[in-house]
Formats: structure tokens, C-alpha cells, sequence
């Protein structure tokens, strides 16, 4: 138990609520997309950032990783500056460091046209931290092939501040190298049909990448806005503990639905605590 919830369960409340009712230090990683901006009919519901992030630090363990995939609205041909303005203010205010911001770019679907803006192709991902280090961090699983991976690199060697150069050896370049800061990630035919009866979601690998990183085996993972479940879903996967806070009904039904029928482990193979 977590307060008054249970581990691997997902419940309808409001995310700053559901919040307050944790424990201090008790979260290992935070994956999430707030519904920013109002860019999809959310039911009305508002969204307070600022005291999301306040609280949010409150629970994430020392060395915890938050994650808010997040994108900004066109309003009168200005960006509404929602995801920067989050970030300084999570930073200055709440108390997390910016560890990284990662670019999710968005292929297989053309998007929008636009005659007067360049067409939208990428969603910002903003990693923060609470204290000075991540607890866990293992990039190995996120590793890419390299383009030139089996040559030898030879170079022309380095050239001094005297004007000689000197011959630098040769190496050999890796078959893999480190991801950078620029993710991509299909989003045609992304999940199943279920998933997409919610009306904003993101790419099931998303999260899984992030899972693999930044939690520890068997740590939990919370999702404060869960929409469709798909956070948990990459949780069971990868044999971590959930939580997730969803406001609406219907999609608090829906991502079970879609645990219950896409779930590749049983929620009792999980360390329950």
C-alpha cells in the first residue's frame, strides 16, 4: 500500500488529490502527458501545473525521475509557451533540476497543413529530477545502431596551439552508440483500437523507453494523467509496479479494459507492497 492505494490499480481522481494522499519519497518514476492547453475536449476539467509540480516533488524519491511529455498551443500565431513556462516554474518553485529535454518526433502520420506555419512533427519531453543524481540509470537497452558502426576512424590528427599537428590513432567506431536527445517514435497505427478511443495519446514504446532507463526492477511507476493505460501496460511488461490517477471515468474503464486484455504478465507475477 501507498497511503490508502493499492499497488497495479488505477483510480478516478483528480491528479493534485490523489497527490496529496502518498507518501513523501515513494515513487521512482513519474511518466505522464498532461492535457495542456485545451487543445482536446477534456470534459471541462482545468489544470493547475504549478501545484501538479509542488506535490509531484513532494512523492518522487531522492534521485526520482519525472517525465511530462508536452507540446504548446498556436494562438494568434504564437506559441503559448506552456511547456517552457513549466519547466522553469517546476524548477524554480517545486525544486526538480531539468535533467534533460528530449524531442519526441513524431513519423508515419503527415499531420496537419498549414498555409501560414510549419507542420508539427514533435512534442517536447521534459525530464526532471529531484536531488543531484538519478538513483538508476542504465541507457544500454536504449542504445541505436550506428551508421558507421565496423569502420576505423582515422582522422587527420590534432593540431596543437603551436601549429603542429600530431597523429592520432586509429579507432574503431562501435556497432552501437548512445540515443541522443531526439526520440522517434511511429504513431500511425500505433496500439490497439481500444487505445485509441482516448483522444490524446502517445506511442506504446514512449514510455517502455523511459521505464527501462530511469526504474529500478520492480520500482513504481505513476502516471498521474493515465488516459488509455499505457503506462501500465509498459510497467507490467517490464515487470515494474504502477499507479495511476485518471479524472475521467471513461478512460479509468478504459485502461483497465486494456490491461485486462492486452496485459502480457499477471499483475500477481508483481512485487506487491
Amino acid at each position: 500500500m501507498l497511503g490508502p492505494y493499492e499497488i497495479n490499480e488505477i483510480y478516478q481522481s483528480d491528479c493534485i488529490e490523489g497527490l496529496k494522499k502518498l507518501p513523501e519519497n515513494c515513487i521512482d518514476l513519474c511518466v505522464s502527458s498532461p492535457p495542456y492547453d485545451c487543445i482536446r475536449d477534456y470534459h471541462g476539467f482545468s489544470l493547475d501545473l504549478h501545484n501538479v509540480g509542488i506535490e509531484l516533488y513532494r512523492v518522487m524519491k531522492e534521485g526520482g525521475i519525472a517525465v511530462m511529455v508536452m507540446q504548446d498551443q498556436t494562438r494568434n500565431f504564437a506559441k503559448s509557451l506552456t511547456t517552457f513556462r513549466t519547466a522553469i516554474d517546476w524548477c524554480d518553485n517545486a525544486g526538480f533540476r531539468l535533467f534533460e529535454t528530449l524531442i519526441y518526433r513524431k513519423y508515419g502520420a503527415e499531420g496537419g497543413w498549414w498555409k501560414t506555419r510549419f507542420r508539427v512533427d514533435h512534442e517536447f519531453m521534459l525530464v526532471f529530477l529531484k536531488g543531484q543524481r538519478p538513483q538508476y540509470f542504465d541507457k544500454e537497452p536504449l542504445k541505436i545502431p550506428s551508421k558507421h558502426g565496423g569502420k576505423t576512424l582515422t582522422g587527420g590528427g590534432t593540431r596543437l596551439t603551436n601549429g603542429i599537428r600530431i597523429p592520432t590513432r586509429p579507432i574503431l567506431i562501435n556497432e552501437m552508440k548512445c540515443r541522443g536527445t531526439v526520440w522517434e517514435y511511429l504513431t500511425a497505427g500505433d496500439g490497439s483500437r481500444l487505445k485509441h478511443k482516448h483522444p490524446a495519446t502517445f506511442p506504446d514504446k514512449l514510455p517502455y523507453d523511459f521505464i527501462q532507463c530511469f526504474c529500478p526492477p520492480e520500482g513504481i511507476v505513476l502516471d498521474i494523467f493515465m488516459g488509455s493505460g499505457t503506462t501500465a501496460l509498459a510497467a507490467i511488461e517490464l515487470n515494474r509496479n504502477y499507479l495511476g490517477f485518471e479524472i475521467a471515468g471513461e478512460y479509468v474503464q478504459l485502461a483497465k479494459q486494456r490491461i485486462a486484455i492486452e496485459g502480457r504478465k499477471d499483475e500477481d507475477q508483481l512485487m506487491f507492497l
